[in-house]
């Protein structure tokens, strides 16, 4: 953490949630929203921009992969930060598929949530895929 608070000032809250369709046009918005969190805990900008930036790739793999051929339906973005973490989960509910040959232009999704993440996770069931990042907070 880089600033303290201002005295009498409000902590800011430990974890954010929103679900909404995993649908790209939706994702801006969401992704927005977990700035504005990650803003208010005072982490330093460039540790921002690697959360969002990561958070907003695993969000975009879900409206354009779990979903296929399919109506859309939900995705999940929860973060918490404690204890010198902040870790956050993004979970759809539809189809894992592996990712496919790529013509070298994409398919990095996953390599520049592992890089910009300090620790990552990919959990694939039968009901969806969640992504797990975390990132040390103490001293960022």
């Amino acid at each position: 953490m880089t600033d303290p608070l201002p005295p009498g000032a409000p902590a800011p809250a430990a974890s954010f949630h929103r679900r909404t369709s995993a649908i790209a046009g939706r994702l801006p918005r969401l992704r927005e929203a977990l700035a504005e969190w990650l803003r208010a805990l005072g982490l330093s900008e460039e540790r921002q921009e690697d959360i969002v930036l990561a958070g907003y790739e695993a969000m975009a793999n879900s409206a354009e992969h779990a979903y296929r051929d399919r109506e859309a339906g939900p995705i999940d973005v929860r973060a918490e930060a404690l204890g010198g973490r902040l870790t956050v989960t993004v979970t759809d509910y539809g189809s894992w598929r592996p990712p496919a040959a790529t013509n070298g232009l994409r398919g990095r999704g996953l390599l520049l949530i592992d890089t910009l993440a300090d620790e990552s996770a990919k959990v694939h069931r039968e009901d969806g895929t969640t992504v797990t990042m975390t990132w040390l907070t103490d001293g960022n």
